[in-house]
């Protein structure tokens, strides 16, 4: 078994940017199955437009995974130590997300390096998840 080590990190260094979708009714559909949220804002339009919407949204989950995977996918999810996130806007259909980060401070965590980072997924220039995560660093 071969493990990737972690990354040297500087303050100022930016995770590359990742676009995903644009979301779609199936993309939503398979999470819901996967993760077990029914709820009609997610996929009964008559539902959503009664609740005040244009369309079915996104659960936030959904996007907190894609933005836990795009994080990992760059630092191993084996030097992931923390992540939080706050979802900021509904996710519509046919949304493209935007993912962006950056590393914000070097300090330690249990005695361990790590790199705290701000991440962000944005549909155009609306913020929709705003995440904090501490990741090891070399």
């Amino acid at each position: 078994m071969t493990t990737r080590g972690p990354r040297p990190l500087a303050v100022g260094d930016a995770v590359p940017e990742r676009e995903h979708g644009p979301v779609t009714q199936t993309d939503i559909v398979r999470f819901a199955g996967a993760g077990g949220d029914f709820n009609p804002l997610h996929h009964d339009s008559t539902f959503t437009e009664k609740a005040g919407f244009d369309t079915v949204i996104a659960m936030g989950q959904m996007q907190a995974g894609m933005l836990a995977g795009w994080l990992t996918d760059w630092c191993g999810v084996e030097h992931l130590r923390e992540l939080d996130v706050r979802f900021r806007a509904p996710v519509r259909l046919g949304a493209v997300l935007r993912f962006t980060g950056e590393v914000t401070a070097l300090t330690e965590l249990d005695g361990e390096p790590v790199a705290e980072l701000v991440l962000r997924a944005a549909v155009g220039t609306d913020e929709v998840v705003r995440g904090t995560a501490l990741v090891a660093q070399a």
